[in-house]
């Protein structure tokens, strides 16, 4: 596989991003969706994962109408506070704008026959809103903070949507997650596992709550299920 930086046409203007290639493709595309540290190095070591498995992986850089090129940790008090600096000047609305616009570019320059998106945190916000506004063929979202806020979206659902619950989730609690999972238990396209004694951002490798075990367990499902819905 390779990778390179790219530019993403939007109806604003040029957005960034980082595009991992991969040796054979498989037809299909992934975005991946960031979560509050902006285009990292974790989000380029997912992509690169995807691509060594056939798929293109474009992460996009969704803060680049705040701060273009934002690679932060969660190694330090001053990055925690940058990043959620950035992320309460984010507009939703139009980061999903910018992900539809990932997913043409997958879908023209890359001419990718199916795209899928799969995000973590703020992503795995996103991915939900992924599935309920924009044409993806298949989502899934890691931990997303907010989603029970936000239920009245399930309707539009009409695509595959995987998502992971950390049951220890300092961000999304007991409550948010009973409330998330009676809102969407009518939806035949969502499908949803919890994940006792995890705590929010199980699966960053390196991350203060990482934990193998349950990381491959939750990549393994994501992996099965985009086979599944991308091929």
């Amino acid at each position: 596989m390779s990778s390179k930086d790219v530019t993403i046409p939007t109806a604003d203007g040029a957005m960034g991003g980082y595009l991992a290639v991969p040796g054979t493709a498989n037809g299909a595309g992934i975005v991946i969706i960031q979560e509050i540290f902006g285009l990292n190095g974790f989000v380029r070591a997912v992509a690169d994962s995807y691509a060594a498995r056939g798929y293109y992986a474009l992460a996009p850089d969704l803060f680049w109408r705040i701060e273009p090129g934002v690679q932060l940790t969660d190694k330090s008090d001053a990055e925690w506070k940058r990043a959620f600096a950035l992320m309460n000047a984010f507009d939703i609305d139009l980061g999903i704008n910018d992900i539809q616009a990932t997913i043409d570019h997958l879908r023209g320059e890359e001419k990718c026959v199916k795209v899928g998106a799969v995000g973590y945190c703020l992503g795995g916000l996103l991915a939900y809103l992924t599935a309920a506004r924009t044409d993806v063929d298949a989502s899934a979202g890691y931990y997303g903070v907010n989603i029970q806020k936000m239920l009245g979206e399930a309707k539009n659902i009409r695509k595959p949507l995987l998502l992971h619950i950390a049951e220890k989730d300092e961000y999304v609690p007991p409550a948010a997650q009973e409330q998330i999972v009676e809102g969407l238990k009518d939806n035949a396209n969502v499908t949803i596992h919890s994940y006792p004694e995890m705590n929010h951002a199980f699966s960053r490798i390196g991350g203060a709550h990482y934990d193998q075990a349950n990381a491959e367990l939750a990549n393994g499902r994501t992996a099965t299920f985009f086979r599944q819905n991308l091929s």
